[in-house]
């Protein structure tokens, strides 16, 4: 339980020492330390837990959930102040709606329902601890040289670093708070606090865009707040428990469609699913370091940790249905998007999103093999993406551009980024990296659900992402010409920390047969009474990691035995230089390598227009009929 409570509480105390202190010495230094203390921490978490396979903890008194409860009043009314202040008055309106209803509840009814477990650690929750400690303090750390050449970019503006670190911190504080908590109104806490984090970071630069940008995620964050206030009153009033566990426990004997519909539209929001995605690529507007931690990482995997969690009481009823659903339209859908972009930064942001959409229709239909899918999705899209969003941001200060279109000749300006980026793009789709391995096991479990609709979904959807990942790993493998290499303008601590990533995205793919047998199995087993047989045989697992270390040996058996060899370019006419040929008519031409983007056919705003009415439909037609049936 020690173990716990430092993991919640540290972070909080590090993201108040970093507010107060100004200096870029202290700063680092405290920035280092504790970032190695808290990933110290999640691994010793997941020692100290691993043979239990999980505990509960009856941890807190009334004092806790008062101290919490004060602390939700005091940022409602500050919600409310800005939402005035800056003519957002439909966020002022959904804190008013939200804020009272809880107090309400908390005061009356919660007050007399005993909690027995307030806080437990289970291998999903281990899992989530190791991502947020591991990965997310990875970010912190980068963000120490990145951060300053921000500002170095925006120095006629304040310099709000101490701010910007302060609410890094905390959002981890509260990220370990959500994977550890079982009483529900805790969980509700610590999930308004990541709420508040990603609006105030997203609002980071104080540009109309960014302000504009930043209250659109709190608007739609509220929404879901609202859905996950109203599920603690549903089972609080109907249930008399406020226990998640007892929830599940609950949902295998009685209906439980209504609070599980509620929550899973608190999930649905967080994990920026449409008809709410767009508040996730609005906030592509904040530094980079914001949008690998909190809207890649680890925050919208809150919503799909929750979502997770839930799926033992989904399945073929409404809040299943729903919820594959929704996972299934926004996983096609954003897929498509992404094919007509050029911007890195959003075709990552839908990628994202297309991600977790697969993850949450693997919730959805919660089979034993769709679940086991969907863990795995968790994690290799955590480190990899968290490797790309980083890369780009490396680029964009360095090449000044963050633009596809861009990046030629990469592997000449920045070989050392420019393979990094390659390692992660091919682990988002390429065999035998983790996320194709992730998707063949989806693929395997939908078509053993029986939903037939969901199969094409991820065969269309994955065939997108074939398309949009080829698409840039051709401009990155492209050297037109002789570029001045321009790497060493690199930070020392983002090389660190894009070193490791790169690391680790080998190392889970290489080692995923074990985390399956060891940790995600074990964990599928308590949570359904009947084991069936897995999307991947034990057997395919081993022979996918034989093949990436092959992929990975070959290349070192031939390192320096060979003599490398320029063969000038042959351009169809006469070279003039490496990027100009003469050509007919003696005219001489540029040659430029250019993608194609299928803006008439795949444009974000026409897969947007019809992504969102259906998902709209899906939710309206869902709490139509769980209405319907109440009253």
């Amino acid at each position: 339980m020690s173990t716990i409570l430092f993991l919640i509480v540290f972070p909080f105390i590090v993201a108040l020492a970093l507010l107060v202190l100004k200096t870029d010495a202290a700063r680092d230094i405290i920035v280092k330390v504790s970032s190695i203390l808290i990933a110290a921490g999640s691994i010793y978490l997941a020692v100290q837990y691993f043979d239990s396979g999980g505990e509960f903890f009856e941890f807190g008194n009334e004092t806790v959930s008062t101290f919490m409860l004060g602390i939700e009043v005091v940022l409602a009314v500050l919600i409310f102040y800005l939402g005035i202040k800056y003519k957002k008055y439909l966020a002022s309106v959904l804190v008013a709606i939200q804020t009272p209803l809880m107090v309400w509840f908390e005061l009356g009814t919660g007050h007399g329902i005993t909690v027995l477990n307030n806080m437990y650690v289970d291998r999903l929750s281990i899992i989530m601890a190791l991502i947020i400690g591991v990965i997310g303090t990875l970010i912190c750390w980068y963000s120490i040289g990145y951060m300053k050449d921000f500002q170095k970019h925006h120095h006629e503006e304040p310099d709000r670093r101490p701010w910007f670190f302060f609410l890094m911190f905390l959002f981890l504080a509260a990220m370990f708070g959500i994977v550890f908590s079982n009483n529900l109104v805790w969980l509700y806490f610590f999930w308004e606090i990541t709420t508040l984090c990603s609006f105030f970071l997203i609002g980071y630069t104080k540009t109309q865009e960014a302000i504009n940008n930043s209250f659109r995620a709190l608007i739609m964050n509220l929404l879901g707040g609202i859905g996950f206030a109203l599920a603690i009153v549903v089972l609080g009033n109907f249930y008399g428990t406020l226990e998640l566990n007892q929830m599940l426990a609950l949902g295998a004997g009685i209906s439980m469609v209504l609070p599980a519909c509620l929550l899973a539209f608190a999930g649905i929001t967080k994990a920026a699913q449409m008809p709410f995605n767009s508040w996730l690529l609005g906030a592509m507007v904040a530094p980079t370091p914001t949008s690998a931690l909190l809207h890649s990482s680890t925050m919208v995997k809150a919503g799909v940790f929750l979502i997770v969690k839930l799926s033992p009481i989904l399945g073929w009823n409404l809040a299943g249905i729903m919820v594959m659903m929704v996972g299934g339209i926004t996983f096609l859908m954003t897929s498509f998007a992404a094919i007509s972009q050029s911007n890195a930064k959003r075709v990552l942001a839908y990628s994202t999103v297309a991600n977790l959409g697969l993850i949450v229709a693997c919730a959805g239909i919660g089979s034993y093999a769709a679940v086991w899918a969907a863990i795995m999705l968790i994690i290799f899209h955590a480190v990899t993406k968290s490797l790309l969003f980083l890369c780009v941001g490396t680029a964009e200060h360095n090449i000044g551009s963050r633009d596809i279109e861009d990046m030629d000749g990469l592997f000449g300006r920045m070989p050392r980024l420019a393979t990094f980026m390659i390692v992660g793009i091919a682990g988002m789709f390429l065999a035998p990296f983790g996320m194709l391995i992730s998707k063949w096991a989806a693929m395997k479990a939908f078509v053993d659900s029986g939903n037939f609709l969901l199969v094409m979904i991820i065969l269309f959807g994955s065939a997108a992402t074939l398309f949009y990942w080829t698409k840039w790993m051709g401009k990155m493998v492209a050297i037109m010409a002789k570029r001045e290499n321009i790497q060493s303008n690199v930070h020392k601590e983002e090389w660190l920390v894009l070193t490791s990533l790169t690391a680790l995205t080998v190392l889970i793919c290489l080692i995923f047969p074990l985390m399956s047998t060891f940790v995600i199995v074990p964990y599928l087993q308590t949570i359904y009474s009947s084991v069936a047989t897995l999307a991947l045989s034990s057997s395919n697992m081993y022979i996918m990691s034989a093949m990436l270390a092959l992929i990975v040996l070959l290349p070192l058996l031939f390192y320096g035995k060979s003599n490398k060899r320029i063969v000038p370019l042959y351009m169809a006419g006469v070279n003039l230089d490496d990027l100009t040929y003469r050509g007919s008519m003696q005219k001489d031409v540029t040659v430029s390598l250019r993608n194609w983007y299928m803006e008439d056919y795949f444009g974000e705003k026409r897969m947007n227009i019809i992504g969102d009415i259906a998902t709209v439909v899906v939710l309206i037609v869902t709490f139509a009929l769980l209405l319907g049936g109440v009253l």
